[in-house]
Parts: structure tokens; sequence; C-alpha cells
């Protein structure tokens, strides 16, 4: 893949499920991981993972070896179900995934009833199956409503205890009894007993240019004594929206943005508080403006104009995917993107439906000269929200590139989590230079 195909710092291992786009594959990797597989359901997005270079294996294959280094990693296109891992038993210091989970279906909450799409169960299997020496989990935070508490836990205490397998036919609330009590007694083999430690997130606190609430899960073998307090504070926020407003009131931020309109500015800083809030000495959180511009090594994207709004493919300066979309929308309950706060949520939803394809306001006034133009934002300034690497292509048409980018995890949050695993991993190891 575009940084994947680069060898990483160490010779640590890798599985990601649900793959996705490969945001977290991406953060894993460039933590110090080298992946040994890939598993993804969806035929676009197998065609992402393949278009930057994971070796999309024929129906029906699978692999049997872990690959070695340099070589190409095997995607395994289908149902997670069917896939065996056993042969990845020992090899693997890092399994990770984002599984799909919608715990009750919609009609079901009431009697408890569980969805099929729920595919924290196969995680489950696959530490089983692996046993790797941690695991990290990425998944939306509507799982910590009060509505879905019970049944969270017993997530977290199924992941504690991956190898207390249910039973077919079990409830999981019986099924849930056995972990509690489970819990109570000593383990017999700490290699088959998990420590889990469970951070709900906002991605701007970590330097994503984005407003993402979510929570990160992430477990170690007990038998490795991992540091937990030592990870806990290497996953603490680095970014805060005090920062920002801070920055903005004292002129740092628009020295930055030097070219930004007065009018803009102007009106940005109407909107802040008339005294300056306490420094709490972290970065400033990263806007869309900034995204933009270009974070780290990204160079500024060229401005997409009126007469560009035409759907029309081009390569601007040397960006892909970077193509105006005319007929912009804001509907009832769906605010646009303002270029100086971090954009709003990268949902995969569809043209029409809230949250889907985002809208952005633009610098440009409309001829009331009270309102601004509004336009919606291209593929490469949302692959940048969600800070992947210019050089990632997406594969499909734009609708689909955007349900992938709204499906992903942002590479900067997952390589905050990946790292500090690696930290805590090399401590226990005894592995730190």
């Amino acid at each position: 893949m575009a940084e994947l195909r680069k060898k990483p710092k160490n010779d640590r291992t890798g599985v990601e499920l649900f793959a996705g786009a490969g945001g977290l594959a991406m953060s894993v990797h460039r933590a110090g991981f080298r992946p040994l597989l890939f598993n993804e359901f969806a035929k676009r997005a197998c065609e992402t993972l393949e278009a930057n270079g994971a070796e999309w294996l024929p129906d029906g294959q699978k692999p049997t070896r872990a690959p070695e280094s340099g070589k190409k990693v095997p995607l395994v296109a289908g149902d997670v179900q069917d896939l065996d891992m056993n042969y990845l038993k020992g090899q693997v210091d890092v399994l990770a995934g984002g599984p799909p989970c919608q715990p009750f279906s919609l009609g079901g909450v009431a009697k408890g009833d569980e969805d099929k799409r729920n595919m924290f169960p196969q995680m489950f299997r696959a530490v089983r199956e692996i046993q790797p020496k941690a695991v990290i989990c990425e998944n939306v935070r509507g799982l910590l409503r009060p509505s879905f508490n019970d049944y969270f836990q017993y997530i977290l205490r199924e992941l504690e205890l991956p190898f207390e397998e249910r039973a077919a036919g079990v409830d999981w609330k019986k099924h849930d009894a056995t972990l509690l009590e489970r819990l109570q007694q000593e383990p017999e083999d700490a290699k088959k007993r998990y420590q889990v430690v469970m951070t709900p997130v906002n991605a701007a606190d970590y330097g994503v240019p984005q407003i993402r609430n979510r929570v990160i899960i992430v477990a170690f073998r007990r038998d490795l004594k991992v540091d937990i307090e030592l990870f806990k504070e290497l996953v603490k926020p680095t970014h805060s929206e005090t920062a920002l407003i801070r920055s903005m009131m004292a002129g740092g931020y628009w020295e930055h943005h030097a070219d930004v309109p007065p009018h803009v500015r102007e009106w940005v800083e109407k909107r802040l508080p008339k005294v300056s809030p306490k420094d709490d000495g972290l970065l400033p959180w990263r806007t869309l403006r900034d995204a933009i511009k270009g974070i780290g090594d990204n160079k500024p994207l060229p401005k997409i104009t009126d007469d560009m709004l035409d759907r029309t493919e081009r390569y601007i300066e040397g960006f892909t995917e970077h193509i105006g979309w005319p007929g912009a929308r804001i509907y009832d309950g769906h605010t646009p993107n303002e270029l100086d706060r971090p954009a709003k949520t990268v949902k995969a939803g569809v043209h029409g439906v809230p949250g889907g394809e985002s809208v952005m306001l633009t610098d440009e006034l409309m001829p009331d000269k009270i309102t601004y133009k509004h336009r919606y934002m291209t593929v490469r300034e949302t692959a940048r929200v969600m800070t992947f690497p210019d050089d990632w292509e997406l594969k499909g048409p734009r609708g689909e590139k955007m349900r992938q980018l709204g499906n992903a995890v942002p590479v900067l949050l997952g390589e905050v989590f990946a790292k500090a695993v690696a930290t805590v991993l090399d401590k226990a190891e005894g592995r730190q230079k």
C-alpha cells in the first residue's frame, strides 16, 4: 500500500480484520507493525486495498502461512466467518479492526435480541485462534449509550476472557454471568486472559481536523504484564479547542493563514469569547482550513473555482480526486462545515442524507454580502480530513469513495493508539532502545 509498501521501523507484526479503506491498517503500520493478513467484505473497499498494494487472493484461496518480510500482504475478500486464522497462532503482535456492531436490532431492543450483523464474536474467535499480544478495536460512541451499557460491558468482559467461548444457543446474559464468575478466579493460563482498556475519544483531540467521537478498546495479554498506566498516559489528548481559541485570539492561527479575507476573520472573531481561556498546555485543534492548506508534509490543495464545479475528472496541480461537484444543498438539520473549525464527522451516508456528502462554506460572499457560498467537499479534501496521505488511492465512484472514508479510522487517531501499544509491548518485552 502507498505507505505500507515501506518496511516498518521494527519487526513487529499485525493482522487487520474489517480493513475497509485501510485507515487503521496504515496507523498500525506507521507504528512499526508489519501486516500479515487483511480481510474485508465490501468489494469496493477490497479494490482500494488492492490498489494500494495488497494481494487480493482469488475466490476460494486462503493463505496457509504468514508472508515473508517485503512480500505483498494477502487480502482475503469475503465473510470473516469463513476465514481460518489458526496458521498465524503465536506470530501476531497486534490484531486490529473495527467490527461492525449493531448489538440489538432496531425492532428487538426491548427483547434484547442480538443483531446477526454484530461482528465482535468474530474478533473474539480471531483472538482465540491467533492469541495476539494486543488487540485494537475502534467503534462508534453509540455503544456507550445507557441503553447499550449492559451489553457493552459484556463485550469488554468477553475480550478479557476470549477463551470462555459462548456455546450455541446460550443467552448472552447467561454467558455474561459465567464470565463474571470466572473473573473472580485466578487464571490457569495468563496467555488466555487479557487486560482491557476502553477509551472514549474525539479525534479532534488527537490532531485530526474533524470532530469524530468514537471508542477505542485495547487489550493486552496478561502474561506480558504490560504497564497499563503508561499506556493510558500515552493516549491522553494532545490538542484542544481551548488552544485553538487562544491561537485565534493571539493571532498565531491567522499568521498561518495570511490569505484569509479580512471579512472572514472578522466573522470568526466575533464569535470568540471576550476573554482568552486559560492555557491548557495542549496544541490547537486542527481545522478544515488547516487540512486543505496541508498538515505535515502535505502541500496546499488547489482552489476549487466555480467554473470547475462540473464533475469533470481532472489532475489539478498534481492532485487526483480533487474534483468540483455542483448542486450543493444544505438540508434541514444539516449545517455545513466551516473552514475555521474541525470538520464535522465524515459519515458513510449518501446524497440527501444528513451526514452524507459533506458541504462546506467557502470564503466567498454571496451577492447579498451576508451569506457565504457553499459547495460539496472533494474526495481529496475529505481524505485529508480523515488524515489519509495524498498518495492513497480510493476505488469506486465518488459516492463509494466517500462511503469508504466515512467508515474508516482517521490515520492519525489510530496511529496514536498503535504507537502506544508498540511502546508498552517493547517495555514489557525488554525491547526498548
